[in-house]
C-alpha cells in the first residue's frame, strides 16, 4: 500500500466526511506473514467477523475458518452451498428446516443461482484490514464502507462523478457477504467498474448499524474517486449543509 495516497485519504476523509467511520479493505493472499493468525472461526455470519475489524481488528479466513456455507461460497471457497438451498431460501421443508421466505418459490431461488455469477478465491487467505491500519505490505483489492445516509449520499455521487453510466452505482440481490465480497471484487476485471451498495440482506442486518449500508468499490475505482474529490460537489456549499450532520 502507497503511504502517501493512504494518508492522502485519510486527510481528505476527515476534511469532507468528518469523524464518519473508516472504510476496510481485503485482498487475496498465500502468504502467511502477511496476513494475521486465521481465528478458529467465523461467527455464522461472515458481516458479524466484519465488527471487529471495523473497530481496526484485522482478519484472516479460510476456507476452514469461515462458519457460513453461504460465506465460504460468496468469499470464493467453496462452489455449493447447502442441500436443499432453494427451500431455506424460499418457504422451508415443513418439520424439517425453516424458511427464510426471502425468495417466494423453491424454482425462482434455483434459476436465480443458475444466473449468479461464480468465482474461485485466487489465494489461500482472504484478509481484511481497516484503511488505517494498512502496511506497506498489503495490496488491497476491494474498499468498504458502511455508511449512514449522508455518507452513502457522498460516495454514491463521488462515484459517478466521472461517469455518466446510469448503473455506475448498483444494488444487486445477494447476502450480506456477496455485497462486500463477490460482486465488488467481480467488478475488478470491467473496463467500466461498478460500485455496489449492499447489505440489505436481513439475516446480515443485525450485525451492522440501524442507518446503514454497504458501499464497496474496486481499489482502482476507488483512486479515481479520492483523485476527483477535490474538483467535485464535495467543495460547494451543497455540501456543507449535508456535511454538518455528519458526526
Amino acid at each position: 500500500m502507497n503511504k502517501n495516497f493512504q494518508n492522502r485519504f485519510l486527510l481528505l476523509w476527515h476534511k469532507y466526511f468528518n469523524d464518519a467511520e473508516l472504510p476496510f479493505t481485503f485482498y487475496y493472499t498465500d502468504k502467511d506473514g502477511s496476513a494475521p493468525s486465521p481465528i478458529k472461526e467465523t461467527p455464522r455470519c461472515v458481516i458479524g467477523a466484519l465488527v471487529n475489524v471495523r473497530q481496526g481488528n484485522s482478519l484472516a479466513c479460510d476456507a476452514q475458518t469461515v462458519g457460513c456455507p453461504g460465506g465460504r461460497r460468496y468469499l470464493g471457497f467453496a462452489e455449493s452451498i447447502t442441500p436443499d438451498f432453494e427451500y431455506f431460501l424460499s418457504y422451508g421443508i415443513e418439520s424439517r428446516m425453516r424458511g427464510e421466505r426471502y425468495v417466494k418459490s423453491p424454482e425462482l431461488v434455483k434459476k436465480m443461482q443458475e444466473e449468479a455469477p461464480r468465482f474461485k478465491a485466487p489465494a489461500k487467505y482472504i484478509v481484511f484490514k481497516r484503511w488505517d491500519k494498512l502496511t506497506v505490505a498489503d495490496n488491497p483489492e476491494v474498499i468498504a464502507f458502511i455508511a449512514t445516509p449522508d455518507v452513502l449520499s457522498g460516495l454514491f455521487t463521488l462515484a459517478r462523478f466521472d461517469n455518466i453510466s446510469r448503473d455506475a452505482v448498483t444494488t444487486p440481490f445477494g447476502a450480506g457477504c456477496s455485497s462486500i465480497v463477490q460482486y465488488p471484487y467481480l467488478e475488478k476485471e470491467s473496463e467500466n467498474p461498478r460500485a455496489i451498495v449492499g447489505l440489505f440482506d436481513p439475516s446480515a442486518r443485525p450485525n451492522i448499524p440501524k442507518d446503514a449500508l454497504s458501499f464497496a468499490v474496486p481499489f482502482h475505482k476507488f483512486v479515481s474517486m479520492v483523485d476527483n474529490m477535490e474538483e467535485s460537489f464535495l467543495i460547494t456549499e451543497t455540501w456543507q449543509r449535508i456535511q454538518k450532520r455528519i458526526p
